[in-house]
């Protein structure tokens, strides 16, 4: 099986590959609030060993002697390994199942920024501000996408984006976005359906590459704490190179490090059997285990 050359180029270049490192930004006896760093899985999938934040916080815990059947990291949302930002873990079961069944009442605001390729086409612009109401289906890759294909049969879920543009530049396109649904790659394909794929997104089809990761970063997080009902607010920005490239424009970008046919890490091609291909091409329905939302996944890694 062949290695992906953005994943050869990120071992090679990127200084924490496979070590990247989780920031505590609140913890109390019943939440952890964290800044995850793109790279890093949220939880486990069946057959990963890969280091998940789920995992480095168990450590944490065991580390400080304080992790106990009753005082464990649970999951209660993700975010895709590759997008980085602001995310919240329970502490014990119980507040993990209040979380999960009030977790559209109880948080109040979910922001993220992404720099966006912006569409060849200028006629199809978007507008300042607006909402992508477009089911989400996945593929046989387990990419989400907006299927558009009148003979795409494909099972779908509702998916609603409320988006913001802070700033429209001569390339790319920097977004706030606002999530009212939370569907497996949403943004990514929302954004890409509509002629803007994020900046180092691959899956979408993504020209440029100009922070060497995918341009996706949850920002800002609001909520009603589960147990006090203390209203409580966390913000990571982003970096300020994101909007310094926006306004700058790149008229002469370098060829993402997966398109460059010329570039030592493609000596063969890396996306075997379509994995590069995974918007806009035949789907294939994915499997009855893939149906499972990401909350009954969590519980199954919760036990």
């Amino acid at each position: 099986m062949n290695v992906k050359a953005s994943t050869q180029y990120k071992r090679e270049h990127k200084a924490d590959y496979g070590k990247e490192k989780i920031e505590i930004l609140y913890e109390d006896k019943d939440i952890v609030i964290i800044n995850k760093p793109t790279g890093m899985l949220s939880v486990p999938y069946p057959g990963s060993k890969a280091r998940t934040a789920l995992s480095v916080l168990e450590k944490i815990y065991r580390s400080k002697g304080t992790y106990s059947p009753n005082h464990r990291p649970y999951i209660v949302h993700r975010l895709d390994r590759d997008t980085s930002g602001v995310m919240m873990f329970a502490l014990n079961e119980s507040v993990q199942k209040k979380i999960m069944a009030e977790w559209h009442t109880m948080v109040t605001e979910r922001l993220y920024h992404a720099v966006a390729e912006n569409p060849r086409d200028k006629s199809k612009q978007l507008a300042e501000s607006g909402t992508i109401d477009e089911p989400l289906a996945q593929n046989a890759h387990h990419v989400g996408y907006v299927p558009h294909d009148e003979d795409d049969h494909a099972k779908t879920v509702k998916a609603i984006t409320h988006y913001k543009i802070i700033e429209r530049g001569k390339t790319h396109t920097l977004f706030e976005l606002n999530l009212e649904t939370g569907k497996k790659n949403q943004i990514r394909a929302h954004l890409a359906s509509k002629g803007y794929p994020l900046a180092g997104d691959e899956n979408y089809r993504a020209k440029t590459d100009p922070f060497h990761r995918l341009a996706l970063h949850a920002r800002t997080l609001a909520f009603k704490h589960p147990v006090t009902g203390t209203l409580m607010r966390f913000e990571s920005p982003e970096s300020k190179e994101w909007l310094e490239y926006v306004i700058k424009g790149d008229e002469h970008p370098a060829t993402a490090i997966w398109n460059d046919k010329s570039s030592p890490y493609n000596k063969k091609h890396p996306h075997d059997e379509g994995a590069n291909n995974t918007y806009g091409t035949k789907r294939i329905p994915k499997k009855k285990a893939c149906k499972m939302d990401f909350i009954s996944r969590g519980k199954m890694f919760s036990k």
